[in-house]
Formats: structure tokens, C-alpha cells, sequence
């Protein structure tokens, strides 16, 4: 496993120090390229990056924000991952930045899926930056264990792109990106907060299936090392 710890005493020095070094490859990847992407996590622990990144200094009109993962449900749900993002990251100066949502007023979520997919195309590959968020039961972007598609989702030969995925105790039936489209961002960052996030590391660490939990996929085989931003 192949991955860099920056540890801070408490979730807002976390925040800013993620948030500078976001903003950073951000802009990096704005003067080299004229564009940048970013794929976020959801739940409450990147309140505080959000909140701070949307004050820096991009261009943001030249970056394009979209998710990791989403429940099927509209933006105006309070589940909503896009709502999170849209009262926390688009605003001050980041209100600028495109979006690209994964949930779409389709049929059904496998519908949704393929809309989104296509959209993500014009992105072009791989991302700038991805942030990850992680489960106390290994879980990360919506690969659940004992999910429907979790083998789909992780494996290598499973293409870029949106699929779904259903999950005891996940709730609604959730959209994600696939192991493919975020294994080799340029930037890939774990953010987790407390002792117990700390501890179910430890234990992805040991030898085990990827199925049984899946932070391991991204441990083991991302592109690049994972930088893991941790407070506890």
C-alpha cells in the first residue's frame, strides 16, 4: 500500500490545509491546461474544506466541480450530495465553478447513470483531484460491501464512467464513478476525521479481500500515492 499521512489537530486546521493544497493543484491545472477537475465526497466531515476552498483565489470559471458519488435523489433532498456541495462549496467566489451533477430526472438511476456518463466525457481524464470520504465499514466513494455491483464498481476492467449501486443500510440506490475514473487522479486524497476512521485503516491495511472492504481497491492500486489528510 503505497500512502502519506498529514495529520492536524482538529478539523478546521484540517479544512485549511487540505483546502490550500486543493486550491494549489487546482490552479496548477488551470495555467497548465486552461481547466481543472474535481470529483467530491459527501457527509458532513468536508463541511469545513468545503467552506474554505470556496474562498481561495482560481479562476473558478475554468474549474468544473462534480461528485464521487450520489443517492438518487433531486438536489432539493436533504440526503442530497449535491445540496451539500451547493451550500458549502458554490458559494463566494467558488459560485463561479461549473458543476456537473450525477443525479438526472430520469426512468430510474441505471438511466441516470448512463446520462451521466456521457456528460462526463467532455471532462476528459483523468481528474486534477479527487477527495474520498471512507465508511467505519470500509466503505468509500459508494462501494459498499455486499453491494450489488461492488465487483463491477472496483474492477479494473469495468470502464470510466457512472454505474449504480444498491447496499443494505445504504439507502436510497446510489450513483457512482468507478474505481477507473478515480484511481488515477493526479491529486488523490483520503479525508477522514476521528480515531475510529483511523483504526478501520489500520485494519485495510491487513491482508483480506478488496470485497470485504473496499478502501483497500484504492490503497492498493490507485495510480499515485494516497495523501490521507487526518484529524482526530
Amino acid at each position: 500500500m503505497s500512502a502519506r499521512l498529514h495529520e492536524f489537530k482538529d478539523g478546521a486546521a484540517l479544512g485549511e490545509g487540505l483546502a490550500d493544497r486543493v486550491s494549489a493543484a487546482l490552479a496548477d491545472a488551470v495555467t497548465a491546461r486552461g481547466k481543472a477537475t474535481i470529483a467530491v465526497s459527501g457527509g458532513s466531515t468536508p463541511k469545513a474544506f468545503f467552506k474554505s476552498l470556496s474562498t481561495r483565489d482560481i479562476d473558478w470559471a475554468k474549474v468544473t466541480i462534480t461528485l464521487v458519488d450520489e443517492r438518487f435523489v433531486p438536489a432539493d433532498n436533504p440526503r442530497s450530495n449535491h445540496l451539500l456541495v451547493a451550500e458549502n462549496l458554490l458559494q463566494g467566489k467558488a459560485q463561479a465553478a461549473n458543476f456537473l451533477p450525477l443525479y438526472r430526472a430520469a426512468d430510474s438511476a441505471d438511466e441516470a447513470a448512463k446520462i451521466v456518463s456521457r456528460d462526463a466525457e467532455a471532462l476528459g481524464v483523468p481528474f486534477d483531484v479527487v477527495i474520498l470520504g471512507m465508511g467505519t465499514d470500509g466503505h468509500t466513494a459508494s462501494f459498499f460491501p455486499g453491494g450489488n455491483n461492488l465487483a463491477n464498481a472496483i474492477s479494473a476492467e469495468t470502464p470510466r464512467g457512472v454505474i449504480t449501486m444498491e447496499a443494505e443500510g445504504a439507502g436510497e440506490t446510489r450513483l457512482t464513478f468507478t474505481f477507473a475514473s478515480l484511481q488515477d487522479a493526479r491529486l488523490l486524497v483520503l479525508h477522514i476525521e476521528g480515531q475510529g476512521k483511523m483504526d478501520v485503516l489500520a485494519a485495510a491495511e491487513n491482508d483480506g479481500p478488496e470485497t470485504d472492504m473496499p478502501i483497500r481497491a484504492v490503497l492498493r492500486r490507485a495510480a499515485t500515492p494516497v495523501d490521507i489528510y487526518w484529524a482526530p
